[in-house]
């Protein structure tokens, strides 16, 4: 005759955590309060200044009144519209080419640098320890005409293909777009490298070990496993170099003429030069809204929506 053991009692399941009372319920928002107010006065307020400003007329020595003249916006694209393409074209010129010389380098940090990690990463980090001005002048210095890297691409007629793309004058490589476009990439390289590095290096190497198991060519592990993986980092590292990159304005300054002028050198000029107010407020709205228009659509064709 078998015996049947009855089951023991389930324990109670323990009671759910009652919201909290009193000030301990508003205690997060009390720690999101200083973030909120640095981003109301010194962004949110400004932004507001700014388009009051642009639709206002009239002249420093009379006075600025609000009258609601959008035709500015007009006036201004319809003026200044070169100089947008041009800074989307340098822009995305520089955040290419930081793409194709920051990924190889993230992989090998990532990847292939072993005990040597830190101090590859100290050196990408340095140069944000040197002003942006004068990194800059030292490009200029390094591009100057008679220098050896203007002589070594002669040489090597470099600057012929340059020149018949437009990029360059033939015989020389500073005052070109070309030498614009070389001081946006190595000024923004860091913000794509970085990006790249923490993306590569959250990947699992028994991804790779997988894939080898799976005789799959190295090629193909990249194309993959490792790319697709990585994609969050291009995304973040390409939107940090290309948003700065179409609002600069020094390295057209300093390394461009007056055929290269962007955008933003014409922003700083209405500004501080013919201190046209409306129209430099005009201008800085159409720049902000012509980058969140190609960020947006950059992200959806990416498939990294929640990245914004």
């Amino acid at each position: 005759m078998t015996t049947v053991t009855e089951a023991p009692p389930l324990a109670p399941a323990p009671p759910e955590p009652k919201p909290p009372r009193g000030r301990g319920r508003w205690t997060p928002y009390w720690l999101l309060l200083p973030g909120l107010l640095w981003l109301f006065v010194f962004f949110a307020l400004p932004v507001v200044y700014q388009a009051s400003t642009s639709v206002q007329t009239g002249s420093l020595e009379e006075g600025y009144e609000v009258t609601w003249h959008l035709a500015t916006y007009w006036e201004a694209l319809s003026e200044y519209w070169p100089q947008f393409v041009r800074s989307v074209l340098y822009a995305a010129s520089a955040t290419v080419l930081c793409l194709l010389l920051g990924y190889p380098l993230a992989y090998l940090i990532a990847f292939r640098a072993g005990r040597w990690r830190n101090l590859i990463m100290i050196l990408v980090i340095a140069p944000f320890f040197t002003s942006f001005l004068i990194r800059t002048l030292a490009w200029k210095t390094i591009l100057a005409d008679g220098g050896p890297l203007v002589g070594a691409l002669d040489a090597l007629h470099v600057l012929d293909v340059t020149a018949w793309l437009g990029w360059t004058a033939g015989d020389r490589v500073l005052a070109t777009p070309l030498a614009v476009v070389c001081g946006l990439t190595y000024n923004f390289l860091p913000f794509m490298i970085l990006p790249l590095y923490t993306s590569l290096e959250r990947i699992d190497p028994r991804l790779h070990e997988a894939a080898n198991d799976l005789y799959a060519r190295p090629s193909t592990t990249f194309r993959k496993v490792t790319f697709p993986l990585s994609m969050p980092g291009v995304v973040s590292g390409t939107l940090l170099t290309f948003i700065p990159a179409s609002g600069d304005y020094i390295n057209s300054d300093l390394l461009g003429s007056t055929d290269t002028r962007m955008v933003g050198n014409v922003i700083q000029s209405q500004f501080l030069r013919i201190l046209d107010y409306p129209t430099a407020a005009a201008l800085s709205f159409l720049l902000m809204a012509a980058i969140l228009a190609v960020v947006t659509l950059y992200i959806r064709k990416s498939g990294t929506e929640d990245l914004v």
